[in-house]
């Protein structure tokens, strides 16, 4: 699996990023001060400003990887299809750039890529959610099959993908397809839950999925997804008709309308 310790030679680590140079190299750091090396590791940029690409482009002085530039913003499906399309090893792992991995993560991580390596119907596994999936079947290592049940009135039960920190085969897009690059963020990453579901994806959560991983957004660097006051409003009214809305978006996406 792994060939010493903290190697994973098999393994691209694979990070988008856009305008946070500086918390890309808080992850990168993260990475080495645990000891991991990569078969290689790909920065794929969506096009930031220059004195970001600057930025990244000096940590070369501290650690080896390969910086995919843009020549304009074209989102984050781009910049995903785009950092995918140049991965050379069999296995990838996708973090974005706000993400910190925790102590403890090497073990999860050989854990995790040799759940894809004996298991040749797994396509793959994560290891950060901000919820639990309303049903999973244990499986092994601290780590459970997402089980999609279509009865349940629960509208989490679709997120089977996510694109939270996960290692996948290498060919996940071979057989889900390309990432949306007309849409925003958040709906290229619903368009791709759609498809995981149609093309019968099994995924793999990591049960104490908080242990591993933190996402970090500082006043310095913020959040660059932009939500609006529907996806955010905690009042009672919003939250009942967003419910409401997501049972008929979710439903009507994977049971009525045509991929």
């Amino acid at each position: 699996m792994s060939e010493k310790k903290g190697g994973f030679e098999q393994v691209t680590l694979l990070v988008t990023h856009y305008n946070r140079s500086k918390s890309l190299e808080r992850l990168l750091e993260s990475f080495a001060s645990y000891g991991f090396t990569f078969g290689e590791i790909l920065i794929s940029d969506d096009g930031s400003k220059q004195e970001h690409i600057n930025y990244i482009e000096n940590l070369h002085k501290k650690f080896e990887f390969k910086l995919l530039k843009a020549v304009k913003n074209s989102g984050l499906g781009n910049n995903i299809n785009k950092g995918q399309d140049a991965v050379t090893k069999p296995y990838t792992l996708y973090v974005q750039e706000d993400f910190v991995p925790l102590p403890g993560f090497q073990k999860v991580l050989e854990d995790g890529l040799g759940i894809l390596l004996d298991n040749p119907e797994a396509d793959y596994v994560r290891f950060y959610s901000y919820f639990a999936h309303p049903k999973v079947k244990y499986y092994r290592d601290g780590f459970s099959e997402m089980i999609f049940d279509p009865w349940s009135a629960d509208t989490n039960k679709f997120h089977l993908y996510s694109d939270h920190p996960h290692i996948r085969r290498s060919t996940f897009l071979d057989k889900f397809g390309r990432y949306n690059e007309t849409k925003h963020s958040d709906k290229i990453e619903f368009d791709m839950m759609i498809s995981f579901l149609r093309n019968k994806g099994k995924g793999y959560l990591y049960n104490d999925f908080k242990s591993v991983f933190d996402q970090i957004n500082s006043s310095a660097e913020p959040s660059t997804v932009k939500r609006d006051f529907w996806r955010n409003s905690n009042n009672p009214v919003v939250s009942l008709m967003r419910y409401l809305y997501r049972q008929y978006i979710f439903n009507y996406s994977y049971f009525l309308k045509k991929y």
